[in-house]
Protein backbone atom coordinates (compact mmCIF):
# COMPACT_ATOMS: atom_id res chain seq x y z
CA UNK A 1 0.00 0.00 0.00
CA UNK A 2 1.52 3.29 -1.08
CA UNK A 3 2.00 6.09 1.36
CA UNK A 4 0.25 9.30 0.39
CA UNK A 5 2.13 12.52 0.96
CA UNK A 6 0.88 14.35 3.99
CA UNK A 7 -0.37 17.84 3.43
CA UNK A 8 0.62 20.61 5.75
CA UNK A 9 -2.28 22.25 7.56
CA UNK A 10 -0.49 25.51 8.31
CA UNK A 11 -2.13 28.70 6.92
CA UNK A 12 1.17 29.85 5.34
CA UNK A 13 1.37 26.59 3.37
CA UNK A 14 -2.12 27.05 1.95
CA UNK A 15 -1.39 30.68 1.02
CA UNK A 16 1.77 29.56 -0.84
CA UNK A 17 -0.12 26.85 -2.73
CA UNK A 18 -2.84 29.29 -3.67
CA UNK A 19 -0.38 31.83 -4.99
CA UNK A 20 1.38 29.16 -7.10
CA UNK A 21 -1.91 28.06 -8.64
CA UNK A 22 -2.66 31.66 -9.65
CA UNK A 23 0.63 32.08 -11.57
CA UNK A 24 0.19 32.28 -15.37
CA UNK A 25 1.35 29.19 -17.24
CA UNK A 26 2.79 28.92 -20.76
CA UNK A 27 -0.40 27.20 -22.01
CA UNK A 28 -2.73 29.74 -20.45
CA UNK A 29 -4.93 31.05 -23.28
CA UNK A 30 -6.90 33.46 -21.16
CA UNK A 31 -9.69 31.01 -20.31
CA UNK A 32 -10.36 29.94 -16.78
CA UNK A 33 -11.24 31.44 -13.48
CA UNK A 34 -8.13 33.64 -13.33
CA UNK A 35 -8.87 35.29 -16.68
CA UNK A 36 -12.41 36.18 -15.73
CA UNK A 37 -11.11 38.93 -13.47
CA UNK A 38 -9.22 41.51 -15.59
CA UNK A 39 -7.60 43.13 -12.54
CA UNK A 40 -5.98 39.84 -11.48
CA UNK A 41 -4.82 39.14 -15.04
CA UNK A 42 -3.28 42.61 -15.42
CA UNK A 43 -1.42 42.32 -12.10
CA UNK A 44 -0.09 38.89 -13.07
CA UNK A 45 1.13 40.16 -16.43
CA UNK A 46 2.81 43.15 -14.78
CA UNK A 47 4.59 40.89 -12.29
CA UNK A 48 5.77 38.49 -14.98
CA UNK A 49 9.40 39.22 -15.99
CA UNK A 50 10.70 37.22 -18.96
CA UNK A 51 14.16 35.67 -18.72
CA UNK A 52 16.58 37.31 -21.12
CA UNK A 53 19.56 35.65 -22.72
CA UNK A 54 23.08 36.98 -22.24
CA UNK A 55 23.23 38.09 -25.88
CA UNK A 56 20.09 40.21 -25.42
CA UNK A 57 21.51 42.24 -22.51
CA UNK A 58 21.98 45.94 -23.32
CA UNK A 59 25.66 46.01 -22.31
CA UNK A 60 28.48 46.93 -24.70
CA UNK A 61 31.19 44.34 -25.37
CA UNK A 62 34.30 44.41 -23.21
CA UNK A 63 36.44 45.77 -26.03
CA UNK A 64 34.14 48.79 -26.31
CA UNK A 65 33.89 49.30 -22.57
CA UNK A 66 37.64 49.39 -21.92
CA UNK A 67 38.84 51.13 -25.12
CA UNK A 68 40.26 54.59 -24.48
CA UNK A 69 38.88 57.13 -27.01
CA UNK A 70 42.02 59.21 -26.60
CA UNK A 71 44.35 56.31 -27.40
CA UNK A 72 42.26 55.27 -30.41
CA UNK A 73 42.28 58.87 -31.68
CA UNK A 74 46.08 59.10 -31.43
CA UNK A 75 46.48 55.78 -33.23
CA UNK A 76 44.15 57.03 -35.96
CA UNK A 77 46.16 60.26 -36.28
CA UNK A 78 49.40 58.33 -36.73
CA UNK A 79 47.81 56.03 -39.32
CA UNK A 80 45.92 58.70 -41.25
CA UNK A 81 48.16 61.78 -41.07
CA UNK A 82 51.78 60.60 -40.65
CA UNK A 83 52.12 57.03 -41.98
CA UNK A 84 51.14 57.97 -45.59
CA UNK A 85 54.03 60.49 -45.60
CA UNK A 86 56.54 57.93 -44.28
CA UNK A 87 56.61 59.58 -40.86
CA UNK A 88 56.32 58.18 -37.37
CA UNK A 89 54.46 60.00 -34.60
CA UNK A 90 56.51 60.13 -31.42
CA UNK A 91 53.93 61.68 -29.09
CA UNK A 92 50.65 63.60 -29.22
CA UNK A 93 48.77 65.62 -26.64
CA UNK A 94 45.17 66.78 -26.81
CA UNK A 95 44.94 70.48 -25.97
CA UNK A 96 42.67 73.48 -25.69
CA UNK A 97 43.59 77.14 -25.86
CA UNK A 98 43.87 78.99 -22.57
CA UNK A 99 42.85 82.20 -24.32
CA UNK A 100 40.53 82.20 -27.30
CA UNK A 101 42.14 83.36 -30.49
CA UNK A 102 40.34 86.11 -32.40
CA UNK A 103 39.71 84.75 -35.89
CA UNK A 104 37.46 86.40 -38.50
CA UNK A 105 34.22 84.56 -39.14
CA UNK A 106 35.10 83.89 -42.77
CA UNK A 107 38.38 82.25 -41.79
CA UNK A 108 36.69 79.66 -39.59
CA UNK A 109 34.45 78.42 -42.36
CA UNK A 110 31.71 77.81 -39.78
CA UNK A 111 32.86 74.25 -39.14
CA UNK A 112 31.81 74.23 -35.48
CA UNK A 113 33.53 72.58 -32.53
CA UNK A 114 36.71 70.57 -32.92
CA UNK A 115 39.43 68.71 -31.04
CA UNK A 116 43.04 69.84 -31.28
CA UNK A 117 46.17 67.68 -30.98
CA UNK A 118 49.79 68.83 -30.91
CA UNK A 119 51.87 66.05 -32.48
CA UNK A 120 55.60 65.42 -32.64
CA UNK A 121 56.77 63.31 -35.60
CA UNK A 122 59.98 62.22 -37.31
CA UNK A 123 60.62 60.98 -40.84
CA UNK A 124 61.67 57.38 -41.34
CA UNK A 125 64.21 58.24 -44.02
CA UNK A 126 67.67 59.60 -43.19
CA UNK A 127 68.53 62.33 -42.55
CA UNK A 128 65.68 62.55 -40.07
CA UNK A 129 63.45 65.61 -40.01
CA UNK A 130 61.34 66.37 -36.94
CA UNK A 131 58.09 68.32 -37.13
CA UNK A 132 55.56 69.71 -34.68
CA UNK A 133 52.10 69.55 -36.22
CA UNK A 134 48.72 70.89 -35.14
CA UNK A 135 46.02 68.38 -36.07
CA UNK A 136 42.28 68.98 -35.76
CA UNK A 137 39.18 66.81 -35.91
CA UNK A 138 35.94 68.70 -36.45
CA UNK A 139 32.68 67.68 -34.86
CA UNK A 140 30.78 65.11 -36.90
CA UNK A 141 33.87 64.13 -38.90
CA UNK A 142 35.88 60.92 -38.56
CA UNK A 143 38.94 62.28 -40.37
CA UNK A 144 41.86 64.34 -39.08
CA UNK A 145 43.46 67.25 -40.89
CA UNK A 146 46.75 69.14 -40.58
CA UNK A 147 46.26 72.79 -39.72
CA UNK A 148 49.78 74.07 -38.98
CA UNK A 149 53.27 72.59 -39.04
CA UNK A 150 56.69 73.74 -37.85
CA UNK A 151 60.13 72.19 -37.97
CA UNK A 152 61.89 71.56 -34.70
CA UNK A 153 64.44 74.26 -35.59
CA UNK A 154 61.62 76.83 -35.66
CA UNK A 155 60.77 76.10 -32.02
CA UNK A 156 62.21 78.83 -29.82
CA UNK A 157 60.80 78.26 -26.35
CA UNK A 158 58.81 75.73 -24.33
CA UNK A 159 57.26 77.18 -21.17
CA UNK A 160 56.08 74.66 -18.56
CA UNK A 161 54.31 77.46 -16.60
CA UNK A 162 55.16 76.03 -13.14
CA UNK A 163 58.49 74.46 -12.13
CA UNK A 164 57.25 73.35 -8.70
CA UNK A 165 54.19 71.21 -9.43
CA UNK A 166 52.48 69.16 -12.10
CA UNK A 167 50.09 71.28 -14.12
CA UNK A 168 48.41 70.86 -17.54
CA UNK A 169 49.35 74.34 -18.88
CA UNK A 170 52.23 74.96 -21.26
CA UNK A 171 53.24 77.43 -23.98
CA UNK A 172 55.00 76.92 -27.31
CA UNK A 173 56.81 79.80 -29.02
CA UNK A 174 57.91 79.52 -32.67
CA UNK A 175 59.49 81.97 -35.07
CA UNK A 176 56.10 83.12 -36.30
CA UNK A 177 53.61 81.87 -33.72
CA UNK A 178 52.92 81.75 -30.00
CA UNK A 179 50.25 79.52 -28.45
CA UNK A 180 49.09 78.99 -24.86
CA UNK A 181 47.68 75.52 -24.28
CA UNK A 182 45.98 73.41 -21.63
CA UNK A 183 46.51 69.66 -21.95
CA UNK A 184 43.89 67.08 -21.04
CA UNK A 185 45.87 66.25 -17.90
CA UNK A 186 49.14 67.13 -16.19
CA UNK A 187 50.45 63.66 -16.98
CA UNK A 188 49.86 64.13 -20.71
CA UNK A 189 51.68 67.45 -20.67
CA UNK A 190 54.64 66.01 -18.72
CA UNK A 191 55.02 63.10 -21.13
CA UNK A 192 54.85 65.45 -24.13
CA UNK A 193 57.50 67.83 -22.73
CA UNK A 194 59.81 64.95 -21.73
CA UNK A 195 59.77 63.45 -25.21
CA UNK A 196 59.95 66.87 -26.87
CA UNK A 197 63.03 67.79 -24.80
CA UNK A 198 64.74 64.49 -25.57
CA UNK A 199 63.96 64.88 -29.28
CA UNK A 200 65.30 68.44 -29.38
CA UNK A 201 68.55 67.34 -27.75
CA UNK A 202 68.93 64.60 -30.34
CA UNK A 203 67.74 66.18 -33.61
CA UNK A 204 68.08 69.97 -33.35
CA UNK A 205 70.74 71.01 -35.84
CA UNK A 206 70.75 74.70 -34.95
CA UNK A 207 70.40 76.39 -31.57
CA UNK A 208 68.27 74.25 -29.27
CA UNK A 209 65.01 75.71 -27.93
CA UNK A 210 64.81 77.07 -24.42
CA UNK A 211 62.83 75.12 -21.82
CA UNK A 212 61.68 77.41 -19.00
CA UNK A 213 59.52 76.89 -15.91
CA UNK A 214 59.71 73.10 -16.37
CA UNK A 215 60.18 70.67 -13.53
CA UNK A 216 63.71 69.20 -13.32
CA UNK A 217 62.31 65.67 -13.65
CA UNK A 218 61.10 66.56 -17.16
CA UNK A 219 64.53 67.68 -18.38
CA UNK A 220 67.14 65.90 -16.29
CA UNK A 221 67.99 62.36 -15.28
CA UNK A 222 64.57 61.68 -13.83
CA UNK A 223 62.76 61.36 -17.12
CA UNK A 224 60.72 58.28 -17.92
CA UNK A 225 63.58 56.47 -19.68
CA UNK A 226 66.18 57.47 -17.11
CA UNK A 227 63.91 56.48 -14.22
CA UNK A 228 63.43 53.05 -15.76
CA UNK A 229 67.19 52.68 -16.26
CA UNK A 230 67.87 53.80 -12.69
CA UNK A 231 65.38 51.31 -11.29
CA UNK A 232 66.98 48.47 -13.27
CA UNK A 233 70.46 49.51 -12.14
CA UNK A 234 69.31 49.67 -8.53
CA UNK A 235 67.76 46.21 -8.76
CA UNK A 236 70.98 44.79 -10.24
CA UNK A 237 73.06 46.39 -7.49
CA UNK A 238 70.79 44.97 -4.78
CA UNK A 239 70.92 41.51 -6.35
CA UNK A 240 74.72 41.70 -6.60
CA UNK A 241 74.99 42.78 -2.96
CA UNK A 242 72.73 39.94 -1.88
CA UNK A 243 74.88 37.43 -3.80
CA UNK A 244 78.05 38.79 -2.20
CA UNK A 245 76.54 38.52 1.28
CA UNK A 246 75.40 34.98 0.55
CA UNK A 247 78.89 34.08 -0.69
CA UNK A 248 80.41 35.45 2.52
CA UNK A 249 78.00 33.40 4.64
CA UNK A 250 78.79 30.28 2.63
CA UNK A 251 82.54 30.93 3.06
CA UNK A 252 82.19 31.25 6.83
CA UNK A 253 80.11 28.08 6.94
CA UNK A 254 82.77 26.26 4.92
CA UNK A 255 85.48 27.40 7.33
CA UNK A 256 83.49 26.19 10.33
CA UNK A 257 82.87 22.88 8.59
CA UNK A 258 86.63 22.45 8.04
CA UNK A 259 87.37 23.25 11.67
CA UNK A 260 84.77 20.73 12.84
CA UNK A 261 86.25 18.10 10.50
CA UNK A 262 89.75 18.67 11.91
CA UNK A 263 88.43 18.49 15.47
CA UNK A 264 86.60 15.25 14.68
CA UNK A 265 89.76 13.71 13.16
CA UNK A 266 91.83 14.71 16.19
CA UNK A 267 89.19 13.29 18.52
CA UNK A 268 89.20 10.03 16.56
CA UNK A 269 93.01 9.74 16.78
CA UNK A 270 92.98 10.45 20.53
CA UNK A 271 90.18 7.95 21.10
CA UNK A 272 92.06 5.30 19.10
CA UNK A 273 95.23 5.86 21.15
CA UNK A 274 93.31 5.58 24.43
CA UNK A 275 91.63 2.37 23.25
CA UNK A 276 94.99 0.85 22.29
CA UNK A 277 96.54 1.89 25.62
CA UNK A 278 93.80 0.28 27.73
CA UNK A 279 93.84 -2.80 25.55
CA UNK A 280 97.52 -3.34 26.26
Amino acid sequence: MEDKPQECDSPSYHRLVGSIRKLPSENNTGHGPESENPNILASQQAAYVPIRRANDLPYPPLSTTFTSPEMSAKSAINKEVFTPHDEKMLVAVQVKRRTKKKIPFLATGGQGDYMTFICLSVTNKKPSHVSITKVKQFQGSLSFSKRSMWTIDQLRQVNGCDPNRDCPEFDLAFDNAFDQWVAGSAGEKCTFIQILHHTCQRYSSQSKPEFVNCQPKLLGGNSILHSAADSVTSAVQKASQALNERGERLGRAEEKTGEMKNSAEQFAVTAHKLAMKHKC
